[in-house]
């Protein structure tokens, strides 16, 4: 735990660097929600301000006046334990408060935040519950940009949301990494933050196993498009194909054919497709036809903590400015943390003896452990210092907006 003028610091750089993702967007960018699954801009800067405003101030700063009362309303994500929400699908129409207002309320919620840990001395109140609420908003600067990246892929301008800069250049060949497996633990224990459902450390036993090496490329998935892969119902879950047709789905998200080829729509505008880099925007449904194209499988995320164990999280993520996934140049394991959030067979569940926080604070995690999949690594948009070997990620079968890829698993 941090002492007062170190979660200071830390809160002042995390909540700096939210306003700095935005600063490339128009006004006009803040309002956008192109699908219910994403929310504007706007909303996830208000949304975070209020977690700190609803679990902090209002019951630590005892003369604390909020900005507004209807922003408890507005901006509660799915919290009913502390009250009604304003409905997610619909959050793009709100014109009002406006992205001045909104940013006003930030500053209001900052000064009172700066006014409590000023005074905390050694050990601030609700240290842990501040902590949360930082790793809170450094998802939402993932959710940012990631629900930017869709908002401005609906447009059919294509518009960038930033310069990039490229260099294109081969991905090492693909190998299997072999483990032997063994009566092995997973899950958070020890020192440094965590969420309560990477708790607690348990141990499981893992038949030996192969890893894939690196994720799958746009190469690789290209190949699989091209031998029928998604005319092909024996390589898909039920659940799955009928997506598929439903959705029309014929390649990975943000993919279009342009004069015989293929170009993708990325942060910097459309673009031709990096053959050499991770593909991403797929589907667990996608990941796990391809996989079986493959004659392989997803690994579990218990095998996937297994070869992570121990390694620094020293890959492509979120530093600065956000940017897309990179081809793996290095041979050996790589990839582990960064680039594309990588798709497991495991369904997302609690862990043996997980208990969820007290309070309206235990909706965080808990409640959302049925009818997602867990995926595993972090992403070109995850902070470097959210992550970590046991983070447990989990989004809906269908899901494809985030940077979600494929590592490739096998049984030896």
């Amino acid at each position: 735990m941090s002492d007062g003028p170190r979660l200071l610091d830390r809160y002042l750089d995390v909540r700096r660097a939210t306003e700095r993702l935005c600063q490339p967007l128009a006004v006009e960018d803040y309002v956008v929600q192109a699908m219910p699954d994403v929310s504007p801009a706007k909303w996830h800067l208000a949304h975070v301000s209020w977690f700190f405003e609803t679990f902090v101030l209002r019951t630590r700063l005892a003369d604390y006046r909020p900005l507004d009362e209807r922003h408890a309303m507005l901006f509660n994500s799915y919290y009913n334990g502390v009250g009604p929400q304003f409905e997610r699908a619909a959050r793009g129409t709100l014109s009002r408060p406006t992205v001045a207002d909104v940013f006003a309320y930030r500053a209001h919620v900052d000064k009172a935040m700066i006014q409590l840990l000023e005074r905390a001395g050694a050990v601030p109140p609700a240290a842990t519950v501040i902590e949360l609420g930082l790793q809170h908003e450094q998802q939402h600067q993932e959710l940012l940009v990631t629900d930017l990246k869709y908002n401005l892929g609906a447009n059919p301008l294509r518009p960038a949301y930033r310069r990039l800069s490229r260099e294109s250049r081969a991905a090492a060949p693909h190998a299997f990494v072999a483990f032997e497996g063994g009566l092995v633990e997973i899950g958070h224990a020890g020192s440094g933050f965590a969420f309560d459902n990477e708790m607690p450390r348990h141990r499981v036993a893992l038949a030996p196993y192969e890893f894939g090496s690196r994720l799958v490329t746009n190469t690789e998935y290209l190949q699989f498009i091209e031998a029928g892969g998604y005319r092909r119902p024996d390589l898909w879950l039920s659940d799955g194909w009928r997506a598929a047709r439903e959705r029309n789905w014929g390649a990975p998200l943000y993919w279009e054919r342009v004069d015989g080829g293929w170009q993708t729509y990325t942060l910097g505008g459309a673009a031709p497709l990096d053959p050499n880099a991770p593909v991403v925007h797929v589907s667990y449904y996608e990941a796990d036809a391809y996989a079986r194209w493959r004659g392989a499988r997803l690994p579990t995320e218990a095998e996937w903590e297994h070869a992570a164990a121990g390694r620094p999280v020293d890959g492509h993520l979120l530093d600065d400015e956000p940017d897309e996934p990179r081809p793996a140049s290095e041979p050996g394991l790589a990839q582990l943390f960064g680039d594309a959030w990588e798709w497991t067979a495991s369904a997302y569940l609690p862990y043996p003896g997980f208990r969820p926080l007290s309070g309206a604070l235990g909706e965080y995690n808990g409640k959302f452990m049925v009818n997602q999949m867990v995926l595993r690594g972090g992403s070109c948009a995850t902070p470097r210092s959210h992550m970590r070997a046991t983070y447990r990620n989990f989004f809906p079968p269908d899901a494809r907006w985030q940077f979600s890829g494929i590592r490739l698993a096998g049984d030896l």
